[in-house]
């Protein structure tokens, strides 16, 4: 076929799956089907004849959930060699929990201004860690050896986790990279939000919406009633 293709599909939250493809011509195809699934996310596939980088990228938007809700005990691998257990993470006014991994675009469009926002929340008493759970079988540059280097190359001044298992990202309902679950000092679910207005690429001058709400968090115990949620590559599972 000549010109391009571009596939859409969204999951939406009534469980049916809207697909839309335009053929490059006047021609687009639309349909819905029925899906037994969780409504959940919203996952766009682009498929570009050449393509940047992969034959296809998906992107995903994490649902808001109900705030309040406690964090799920863990313990887990760093790349400092350690394990680290939830009630060691949390800082004395909260801790802010975020899904990362090293391939991402949207985590590298945001990358030095995470690791910068991570220092001053610490100033506020909010404590940071990162979590990877990725299955590095489909992206090998997100094993754990990957992680240590990339957490020394650009300065984690936090705790760079592996779930390998993946039983940590699914207990906490990650869906994305970037995926961020701010708590209190209670250990309560007070913000599921994006980092600003960044995608793809870097929103300069964007409100910081993450460090805005955590500092909010930090001093009143909770966080806005208003949050957008955060966008990014799907967790590629097992």
């Amino acid at each position: 076929m000549a010109g391009s293709l571009f596939g859409q599909i969204e999951l939406l939250a009534t469980g049916k799956r809207h697909i839309e493809v335009d053929t490059g011509h006047e021609a687009v195809l639309s349909l819905e089907v029925e899906l037994g699934i969780m409504p959940a996310a919203r996952a766009t596939y682009n498929h570009g004849y050449p393509t940047p980088d992969r034959a296809a990228m998906a992107s995903v938007t994490a649902p808001l959930v109900q705030l309040g809700l406690p964090a799920p005990d863990f313990t887990l691998p760093g790349v400092d060699g350690r394990n680290h257990c939830l009630s060691e993470l949390r800082g004395h006014n909260g801790l802010l929990v975020m899904f990362i991994c090293n391939h991402c675009p949207y985590v590298k469009a945001i990358r030095e201004a995470l690791v910068e926002t991570c220092r001053e929340l610490e100033s506020y008493g909010i404590k940071s860690v990162a979590i990877s759970a990725n299955d590095p079988a489909q992206y090998p540059e997100d094993d754990f050896e990957h992680m240590k280097a990339y957490a020394r190359a650009y300065g984690f001044g936090f705790p760079y986790l592996y779930d390998e298992s993946q039983a940590v990202a699914r207990a906490f309902g990650a869906v994305c990279t970037p995926d961020f679950f701010g708590y209190n000092s209670e250990l309560l679910l007070q913000y599921r939000g994006r980092f600003d207005a960044s995608g793809r690429h870097a929103a300069h001058g964007a409100q910081r919406e993450l460090f805005e709400a955590m500092k909010q968090v930090a001093m009143m115990g909770d966080g806005p009633l208003e949050q957008k949620p955060s966008i990014g590559c799907a967790i590629k599972w097992r």
